[in-house]
């Protein structure tokens, strides 16, 4: 008999104020939060329940392949964030755990014992078998099921694949390693100066200069002859060769039937609908663009500047970076956003060695135990931000909201496998990125401005100001989805190539005819400097996005529609965790998104969105920021923010803060 009673009591209050003075101050923030107890508890609502005969056999191979998987997936992620964050060996993590060494090799090596565990063919041989057993519950029945679709991702009966798999995982980490190693920046007044990817594309979207905006251009496409000549070539010939020994048209065509259940034919036919739909949209916009800023507008260091950059610093008094914690954490609260007990690690400044890319991974998946214990998830959370720039905050502020939403949705799934809640295939891309796109959104609507945008006297951002930003983006934001769109279409020409073709030279001038073909002319974020080309996780990943802000539009049109409004409801959370997150990938994102708004998956709302009158939406919108206004400042709301989550602010090998040290 397993005893599956209790309720969670194990929630307290804490307090931290949290400082960094590391050579300066980087940091600062002043956030009251409410925490949980970071302990496995029993979920509310368990029942007592009975297995005798086959049903205990088939929960002891359940019970065997959750530990066994939480265990390879916890040191692989563990790895995954002490390589990607340039942490020094033995570095404690918030898990209690701290590895002797963060390596490329043990990366590649934790990596390989995962997908092993994973590619077992007698696992999912007894997997199979056990599905045939007529005693078996449904809920162990699901369990076994999403072993089942997991396996079946993983599995390379072809010896061939899988010696090409784990070359192409040797040579990522390699090239990941030689990236993170590349003097990365811009000559500026005749001399060189380092900065980040994140960094040179702030310089381009505030710098006045143009001089300046071209060498930050120039510094983001050095990236790709150095890629280009450090393994990328070979990377991209090995996950093609691992692609076509299964049996698959190529590797992009692998990686989205992995990860979405359909093929690359059916994705680029979603695709092609909105490309074609928006087309003559992009093409409008640039006329207009070079029509009221002149032709120079249109030159790839000159469009984000031109569309937002005098906006941009005006707006910076109103986004202090300092301040972007206690926006998240009251924004979310307010929606009713709750964190079910996780841990979340939060490395949030930009610095030499870092990975160049915000991400959030979760070392400890969130998942229910057989006897109802509840175990909350661990999740490190990482953004590239520089306090000293302009824009920093509002950089640092979307950041947040996005990989916040990434961790809110897995920290609330509940279903009784980690196996439901890692973000690896068969955990569709576009399911998981629609939770972050979805609550980033809102930090550009002037409900969320009239509330939020504060700056550091608590004055709020003017109505003018908020008309300005949306003058200035609104007419040009289809040049966003032309910039999303042209990932996907590169790396599908890219793996389409013979491979007679993959040279450096035919990689960089592919990238460059993608570029003019979907966004009209070279973009300000040359596609081989996107970072996720070249990590497998992310590799052939981008289409997600696009699908998931299909979603986000779909989405927000049906809570507008049925609750009034998002920011500050706190209906939305709860609706949120009943429709999309509690399922994990249980369920088919199609599905869930037709379910909740009551219509398949389209990019209708999208264009419609891109199509409003430019009048009619400041109208709108100005309706929204008197509504917003009228109401009392978030800071003066009484009692702590309960997000019912620990957090810690760290910088590298340094804690700033924790949680769980005050209360």
């Amino acid at each position: 008999m397993i005893a599956c009673t209790g309720a969670w009591t194990g929630s307290m209050f804490l307090k931290r104020t949290f400082a960094a003075s590391i050579g300066t101050p980087r940091y600062r923030t002043n956030l009251a939060l409410r925490g949980a107890a970071v302990f496995a508890a029993p979920v509310s609502g368990s029942s007592t329940c009975s297995l005798t005969g086959s049903t205990q056999k088939v929960q002891n191979f359940i019970n065997e392949v959750n530990v066994g998987y939480e265990e390879v997936h916890r040191k692989f992620e563990e790895q995954f964030w002490g390589t990607k964050m340039a942490l020094s060996n033995g570095t404690l993590l918030s898990s209690g755990t701290a590895p002797p060494n963060y390596s490329v090799a043990a990366l590649t090596e934790t990596k390989k014992n995962m997908e092993d565990f994973l590619a077992d063919p007698k696992k999912l041989e007894q997997t199979r078998e056990l599905l045939k057993e007529k005693d078996i519950s449904p809920e162990q029945k699901k369990v076994l099921s999403i072993f089942e679709r997991t396996f079946k991702c993983y599995i390379m009966e072809n010896p061939e694949a899988k010696q090409l798999r784990e070359e192409a995982t040797k040579l990522e980490g390699i090239l990941e390693s030689e990236r993170n190693r590349m003097k990365l920046g811009a000559t500026i007044g005749g001399e060189f100066k380092e900065l980040s990817s994140v960094g040179l594309r702030n310089r381009m979207r505030t710098d006045d200069d143009e001089t300046i905006r071209r060498a930050c251009w120039e510094g983001l496409r050095s990236v790709g002859p150095f890629v280009c000549t450090h393994g990328f070539i070979d990377i991209v010939v090995a996950r093609n060769r691992m692609a076509k020994a299964l049996g698959y048209e190529d590797f992009y065509d692998y990686k989205v039937t992995q990860a979405e259940g359909f093929g690359k034919a059916r994705l680029f036919a979603i695709l092609g609908t909105l490309e074609q739909g928006t087309r003559s949209i992009n093409a409008k916009a640039r006329e207009q663009l070079a029509a009221s800023k002149g032709a120079a507008a249109l030159e790839a260091w000159n469009t984000g500047y031109m569309t937002a950059g005098d906006v941009t610093q005006k707006m910076d008094p109103y986004f202090p970076f300092e301040r972007s914690v206690e926006a998240w954490g009251r924004s979310f609260a307010a929606m009713g956003i709750r964190y079910k007990g996780a841990t979340m690690d939060l490395d949030l400044l930009d610095r030499k060695g870092k990975y160049s890319n915000g991400f959030c991974h979760w070392p400890q998946p969130a998942w229910v135990h057989p006897d109802g214990r509840w175990q909350p998830s661990v999740t490190h959370f990482t953004s590239l931000a520089d306090p000293k720039a302009v824009g920093s905050g509002l950089n640092a502020l979307n950041t947040l909201m996005h990989e916040a939403g990434h961790a809110a949705h897995f920290a609330n799934v509940v279903q009784p496998s980690p196996l439901f809640a890692q973000e690896r295939a068969p955990t569709s891309v576009a399911y998981a990125e629609l939770q972050s796109m979805l609550l980033d959104s809102l930090v550009g609507d002037a409900a969320w401005r009239g509330l939020y945008a504060r700056d550091r006297s608590g004055q709020v951002m003017p109505w003018d100001l908020v008309k300005a930003d949306i003058e200035a983006t609104h007419p040009y934001k289809v040049f966003t989805l032309r910039a999303m769109l042209a990932v996907p279409y590169f790396e599908k020409a890219l793996y389409e190539l013979p491979e007679a073709e993959v040279t450096a030279e035919r990689i960089q001038a592919l990238a460059d005819e993608v570029e003019a073909r979907i966004c009209g002319g070279l973009g300000g974020r040359p596609l081989l400097s996107v970072p996720h080309l070249l990590a497998d996780e992310a590799s052939c990943y981008y289409h997600g996005y696009v699908l998931a802000e299909m979603a986000v539009h779909q989405t927000r049109e049906h809570l507008l529609k049925t609750l009034g409004r998002i920011v500050d409801n706190p209906a939305v959370g709860p609706a949120l965790t009943e429709a999309y997150w509690k399922w994990g990938n249980s369920e088919i994102f199609l599905d869930l998104v037709h379910k909740f708004t009551g219509t398949p998956l389209t990019g209708d709302a999208w264009v419609r969105t891109l199509g409003v009158d430019l009048a009619a939406h400041i109208a709108q919108e100005k309706e929204d920021y008197d509504k917003a206004v009228a109401l009392p400042a978030p800071s003066s709301r009484p009692g702590d923010v309960d997000l019912d989550m620990r957090v810690r602010f760290v910088d590298g090998d340094a804690v700033i803060g924790d949680t769980a040290a005050t209360g």
